[in-house]
Formats: structure tokens, sequence, C-alpha cells
């Protein structure tokens, strides 16, 4: 008996916070249409350099936080008000941690 393998191809890259990307490499990115990109920005998830989208400029980290909101979306059916708060908890807790080791000395 041939046992079955699935090949699973892994795709990722590393961004700095100092990589920007536009509207469009970034709904290219996170495989996501720009209306999508756009209430992200419109509720606070995503805050993007430029005054219109054409001119926006987003960050690795950004980018990080599109593909999380969109997982919450997507994976677990939180709706966007969902997930912007999720994300900004995340947040709190990385900052509780950071200052927690900070304090620990380690």
């Amino acid at each position: 008996m041939t046992p079955n393998f699935k090949l699973t191809e892994i795709t990722s890259f590393i961004l700095e916070e100092q990589t920007e990307l536009t509207l469009a490499e970034i709904c290219r990115a996170c495989a996501a249409q720009a209306d999508m990109i756009i209430d992200l920005v419109n509720e606070g998830v995503l805050t993007p350099e430029g005054s219109t989208p054409d001119h926006w400029q987003f960050t690795g980290v950004h980018l990080y936080r599109a593909k999380v909101a969109l997982r919450l979306q997507n994976d677990l059916g939180v709706n966007l008000a969902g997930a912007a708060l999720a994300l900004e908890l995340l947040d709190e807790l990385d900052s509780l941690r950071a200052h927690l080791h900070m304090l620990e000395g380690t």
C-alpha cells in the first residue's frame, strides 16, 4: 500500500515596520478586496499614512493586523467591530507582557 501524502506549499515573507505597501499590494498580500481593507481602515484596525486610498502607505505591522482581522472574520465568523476589539486586546496583552518582561529584568 502506498502512503498518501499531501504536499502543501508554504509561502511567507518577512516584513519590517519600515516596509511600505500600497492599497493594491496589501490587498494582494491578504487576498482581500480593497473594500475590505478600506473597512478595516474605517474601523480603526489599520492606520495608514496618506489622506486618500490612492495615497495610503501600509507597513508590515498593518499587513499582520489585516491578516489577523481577516482570519478572525473568515475562520471564526467574528464581525468587523469584534475583530477590531480582539486586536486591541491582543495589543494590550503584548504591552503588558513587555512591561512584565522589563520588570522581571530578563
